[in-house]
């Protein structure tokens, strides 16, 4: 037992023991107090943080307009969701991943601008709206980490073959002009432990076919995904939004093709578990639209047993400075970056979506020619990015076989991410005391 641990059993024993003594005795009535309702390895999660997660989501589903499911469902929903933050947010910290206050400064101020706001503008609205900023500011760190998680541990990882590409152009040509429908969709899991039994397999068929029951008799598809779903936008009533059929995993693109709007599919198998997709709405058609490129230069400081991750991060920044003083980005790149892109003054040439890694693309996306970027992290350390120009253009048959491998990517990561949270979540020790009243 960790000394946290036992810091909080004692801690919340003291404060029941002190009520008690203090109680007057006549009418020893019970004073609430805070409580432990999971433990997840050597941390806890207390009942107050609980039902502050579950009166957030309970605002949220209703500002969508979604019935809400009995308070005891989305109670234990909203446990089972914190469990899986915790879960990952351990992981990532166990293998030394951060984002230190710059980072999250900068993106901060990314969704303040988003927002048509200054920072401080943005600070005052939310606190006008009764969200604490220094909560909120949390909350965005751990959504960063575990999107940087989930590109390390999953997207990086993913393996596309030159047989997949070709099936996949193939079944591309023949279908025409409508590969570039898209598809809006709502989703349901009920996910499967990794060494499920036999048993724990047929229970979660038979609910997973109880949920079809009620769906088909006309109850809420929103209200019974954020109720029993497992996926991350059960929350959202389990809309994925809209997206083409070659950005969904294959199974459900096979499916929505079949569905008409409003119709939910029969239960789908996984190695995750069991899926049902409802239909939402269907658009689109015509031509496939040209691809966008962008020509960019960047300079990277690699982080290795040489350079730290401070230093990598001072040295970017201290470029940035002297080129908006005035020095030559190609002579600086020259000079100082890890890349093989330097002897050509750090110029990467067109870039095709997918090219780079995820988090460089994000960035690089963001910036108007001409920008500068903000120093960016990614698996190979910190890049200074400046976007040339854009231009769109039809794609070679080179560029093409790139495209699928990316749209193969996109296809395979939802369920390889659905796949490593469950073995991430079935290797935790958790033990959930929601029950003990």
């Amino acid at each position: 037992m960790t000394l946290l641990f036992r810091f909080v059993l004692f801690s919340l024993a003291f404060v029941g023991l002190a009520s008690a003594q203090n109680a007057p005795r006549k009418t020893a009535l019970p004073i609430p107090v805070d409580r432990i309702v999971a433990v997840v390895n050597d941390e806890v999660i207390t009942l107050q943080e609980l039902r502050a997660r579950l009166d957030s989501a309970m605002h949220q589903l209703q500002g969508q307009g979604t019935a809400l499911p009995p308070r005891d469902v989305l109670e234990k929903q909203m446990l089972e969701r914190m469990v899986m933050d915790k879960v990952q947010l351990q992981f990532a910290r166990d293998t030394g991943l951060r984002v230190d206050d710059g980072q999250l400064d900068q993106a901060l101020q990314r969704i303040a601008a988003t927002n048509k706001l200054s920072l401080a503008q943005f600070r005052t609205a939310l606190e006008r709206d009764g969200i604490p900023f220094a909560s909120f500011r949390e909350e965005v760190r751990a959504e960063m980490i575990v999107a940087r998680l989930r590109d390390r541990e999953v997207d990086s990882k993913l393996f596309i073959s030159e047989g997949e590409i070709d099936n996949y152009l193939t079944g591309s040509s023949e279908k025409g002009t409508a590969a570039n429908e898209e598809y809006q969709l709502a989703h349901i899991l009920l996910r499967a432990p990794e060494s499920a039994s036999p048993e724990q397999i047929q229970k979660l068929r038979a609910k997973a076919e109880q949920v079809l029951e009620r769906l088909r008799k006309g109850d809420d598809f929103a209200q019974l995904a954020a109720s029993y779903s497992d996926a991350p936008d059960a929350l959202k009533g389990g809309d994925l939004g809209w997206r083409p059929l070659e950005r969904m995993p294959a199974m459900f693109a096979e499916t929505a093709t079949r569905l008409k709007a409003g119709e939910v599919s029969p239960v789908l198998r996984s190695s995750n578990g069991f899926h049902l997709i409802k239909l939402i709405a269907k658009r689109g058609g015509g031509a496939l639209p040209a691809i966008q490129q962008t020509h960019a230069r960047h300079i990277l400081i690699k982080v290795n047993e040489v350079t730290s991750e401070v230093e990598a991060r001072h040295k970017i920044a201290s470029l940035i400075e002297r080129i908006r003083n005035g020095e030559s980005f190609a002579e600086l790149a020259r000079l100082f970056s890890n890349d093989g892109s330097a002897a050509k003054g750090g110029d990467l040439g067109w870039i095709y979506p997918g090219d780079t890694v995820p988090e460089f693309e994000r960035a690089m996306d963001l910036l108007a020619p001409g920008d500068l970027s903000p120093p960016v992290q990614s698996p190979f350390g910190f890049h200074l990015i400046e976007v040339l120009e854009r231009r769109v253009q039809d794609v070679s048959s080179e560029r093409q076989r790139a495209a699928a491998r990316q749209v193969l990517r996109e296809r395979k990561r939802d369920e390889a991410y659905q796949d490593w949270l469950r073995q991430a979540r079935d290797r935790a020790y958790v033990e959930l005391r929601l029950e003990e009243r």
